[in-house]
């Protein structure tokens, strides 16, 4: 039987958790943070995580995610909707999240 996306993002929360993410909320949804920036959250029923534009782009192409908007009317660039729960496929792609963005974080520092 298949996962609800609520217990395929908690899994995925355990596992990033354990790795040093923090639990916290965005867009009223329950996120995974890295320090002080959001790179992981379910909404709507779905996994949307922060990538690199041109990754974004190569997830939809895929057919695995789709444009993300977060109900302003405009999809943002860096963040995809991932609709389908595999605990494997969300956990790699949360990983990628989570270093995509300590790395933007890290180099705004500098």
């Amino acid at each position: 039987m298949a996962k609800s996306a609520a217990s395929c993002f908690e899994a995925v929360s355990a596992v990033m958790i354990g790795e040093g993410a923090t639990p916290s909320k965005m867009f009223g949804a329950v996120c995974l943070k890295t320090g002080p920036k959001a790179f992981a959250m379910l909404y709507k029923n779905a996994l949307v995580v922060k990538l690199p534009a041109e990754r974004v782009a190569a997830v939809i192409k895929s057919g695995k995610g789709e444009p993300f908007d977060p109900g302003m009317g405009r999809t943002m660039k860096e963040w995809v909707n991932l609709p389908t729960p595999d605990e494997k496929e969300w956990t790699a792609l949360a990983r990628e999240s989570r270093k995509f963005v300590a790395s933007a974080a890290t180099k705004n520092q500098k």
